[in-house]
């Protein structure tokens, strides 16, 4: 299955403009969400049943609540990465290693990133917004890097794999906002300009290695260090005390609800066997199958967006 987006990222006049193709602009909310049946009432009376009787509700979402909002994933069935290209994610001792790759990487989340950035909370993270506001969910943690749930407001949060809206020099440690890099690299090039021919999860998209040639990367502002997003790329590893600090709120839930991930990645998937080793009820929103399905007594394959917004938090 193959995917064309018009994203084009040029300077004009002195200044960066981006040009989305009618499809990728107005199309593209739904583009990258599976196919799913229509939303069963049973269903969601049984989902109701299980948020009533929560009162110390964790929930973990996935990538697959965000596809809603127009954010491609990497695994769902004939829409994610995987199966619309051939291309994988960068590794994380690839980025740290080799100054070239590093160099495609900002070019093509340069590139990105005003479309990744400009991405708005879909009703599934109004929702658990919600939920928190009025004191039902006692915790959220997301995989996701996209910062949808801070833009729905979202407090009770744990960023599991951080953030894109940040950035960290692998030196020093320095963070600073995402936003003051885009600035930075627009000085560095102000006349270089590039097409991309489809986007990738996390603010990614497809460039040449020609269009990548000539694209100036800056160093930490501090030291001089490498930059590198705020984020765990494949290959790396959660930090130690977020890991900890993500199993105590397991440890205090008395529910667990995943919301739009399959659980492949060990990072998310290890907190579900902590949950399941406290004999907490696990409920799975998510369409296609999940490594823990087996786990859970209620698998719901719906649209988050749509079943969500009909529970009653109270």
């Amino acid at each position: 299955m193959r995917m064309s987006f018009g994203l084009t990222f040029r300077a004009a006049k002195g200044r960066w403009t981006v040009n989305l193709s009618r499809q990728c602009s107005h199309g593209s909310i739904g583009l990258f969400v599976p196919p799913s049946p229509p939303v069963d009432p049973k269903k969601v009376k049984e989902l109701q049943r299980f948020i009533t009787l929560s009162k110390r509700l964790l929930v973990m979402t996935g990538a697959g609540i965000s596809t809603e909002s127009g954010i491609p994933d990497y695994r769902s069935e004939k829409v994610g990465l995987y199966a619309r290209t051939d291309r994988r994610p960068i590794q994380h001792g690839d980025f740290v290693r080799s100054a070239p790759i590093r160099q495609r990487y900002w070019a093509r989340n340069f590139v990105g990133w005003p479309q990744f950035s400009s991405h708005q909370p879909n009703p599934a993270h109004w929702a658990l917004s919600n939920w928190e506001k009025l004191g039902k969910l006692y915790w959220l943690v997301t995989q996701n890097v996209d910062a949808l749930h801070i833009k729905a407001g979202s407090q009770r949060l744990t960023e599991l794999h951080g953030s894109m809206h940040r950035v960290l020099c692998l030196d020093c440690g320095e963070q600073t906002l995402r936003v003051a890099l885009q600035e930075r690299l627009e000085v560095l090039n102000p006349t270089w300009s590039a097409e991309a021919q489809g986007l990738a999860p996390d603010g990614d998209v497809f460039l040449t290695e020609e269009q990548v040639q000539s694209f100036q990367v800056p160093s930490c502002a501090r030291c001089g260090g490498p930059l590198k997003p705020d984020v765990v790329f494949f290959g790396d590893t959660v930090n130690t005390d977020k890991v900890d600090f993500v199993h105590k709120r397991v440890r205090e839930a008395d529910s667990l609800l995943v919301v739009g991930s399959s659980l492949q990645v060990y990072s998310g998937y290890r907190f579900i066997l902590t949950a399941r080793e406290k004999k907490l009820p696990i409920a799975i929103l998510n369409i296609g199958p999940t490594r823990s399905d087996d786990f859970a007594c209620l698998k719901l394959d719906f649209r988050c967006g749509e079943l969500l917004p009909l529970i009653d938090p109270y």
